[in-house]
């Protein structure tokens, strides 16, 4: 999570701080990370919500409309609404997947979390990613929360990205560096 902080600077980082701050204020932190990950998920399932969110086509009444309409459904809690519907206000929904990124970013700081991108050829397990996590947090010497990414050209192994390190044993990394060595040698 701290990794999308970054992603995060500019307009959907001054949004998403506010919306932290107004969360630890009315003592609703949790509540609104659980609701902007719902958000999240279903921004990834829904091309149509997608197409709503970063369409500047569609009027700011109608994105409002549409957006409260979505988040009655989700049952989310009252402040992500007003927020959300002041985002649509402002017509700044596009920036919406950033404002989530830099809120979980700004939480991760907060718990002390470090966040860590584990890139991998399959899905892991269950297994593997507490093995990982625990693992890292022994490594780092804080609680880490894994995010997984699959890559199927990576061929075996993982990329480890914490903040600006990067572990790449990866097995396509592996048969690049035996090319490399090999072309040496002839």
């Amino acid at each position: 999570m701290a990794s999308k902080a970054q992603g995060a600077s500019g307009l959907a980082g001054r949004y998403a701080q506010a919306l932290f701050e107004l969360a630890v204020s009315n003592d609703a932190v949790e509540q609104v990370a659980q609701d902007l990950s719902d958000l999240s998920a279903m921004l990834a399932d829904s091309e149509d919500l997608s197409k709503l969110v970063l369409s500047p086509v569609i009027a700011r009444e109608e994105q409002g409309r549409a957006m409260t309409a979505v988040m009655d459904k989700a049952q989310l809690s009252d402040l992500t609404k007003r927020f959300i519907g002041v985002v649509a206000q402002n017509r700044r929904l596009f920036e919406l997947e950033g404002m989530i990124n830099g809120f979980e970013a700004f939480l991760a700081e907060h718990k002390g979390e470090v966040s860590a991108e584990v890139t991998s050829s399959k899905k892991l397990t269950q297994k593997q990613v507490d093995s990982l996590t625990a693992s890292l947090k022994e490594a780092i010497g804080s609680d880490v929360a894994v995010e997984q990414k699959v890559d199927s050209a990576l061929l075996g192994g993982l990329v480890v990205k914490v903040g600006s390190r990067m572990v790449d044993s990866s097995l396509r990394t592996k048969l690049q560096h035996l090319q490399l060595a090999m072309k040496g040698v002839g």
